[in-house]
């Protein structure tokens, strides 16, 4: 398969039925819709970068939903998050701590979030199709309940 650039992979997924987030320089972020009239980040991408085809999914837990845990803690709540994509082939590519700062002071950070992408290849527009699928079935923000 040819390269594609960011614009006709956009174009590729929003006629396979996804919705699409935002699109970056060698990314397209899918969106999780979660009520009708309010569209996020899902944590998913779907990657091109040098030719090739690829997914890349964010997992994390949030500082605030386990106070006094080590950040060794909670980097490993996200990672057991990520074990289904483990199971899919994919390799994690990154962990790091993203503070979220108060829109309205950025002097003040409300959360911090510990977060842990894992990517994986595809050969074609058919196997990105189907590991995106799957990708947004995966949980992939901890709670203390599944801690």
């Amino acid at each position: 398969m040819p390269s594609l650039t960011p614009q006709e992979l956009k174009k590729l997924l929003l006629s396979e039925g996804f919705e699409v987030y935002r699109t970056l320089s060698d990314r397209v972020v899918l969106a999780d819709r979660v009520r009708d009239n309010l569209i996020m980040d899902s944590g998913v991408c779907a990657l091109t970068q040098d030719g090739a085809l690829g997914v890349r999914v964010i997992f994390r837990s949030q500082a605030c939903d386990f106070q006094g845990e080590s950040p060794e803690g909670l980097f490993g709540h996200a990672r057991r998050l990520g074990q289904p994509a483990e199971s899919h082939g994919f390799a994690e590519a990154s962990a790091s701590v993203v503070p979220i700062h108060d829109p309205g002071d950025r002097s003040r950070v409300l959360d911090t979030w510990y977060e842990v992408g894992y990517e994986r290849p595809v050969a074609d527009a058919t196997e990105l199709v189907t590991e995106l699928k799957a990708a947004l079935t995966w949980s992939k923000v901890a709670s203390r309940a599944g801690a």
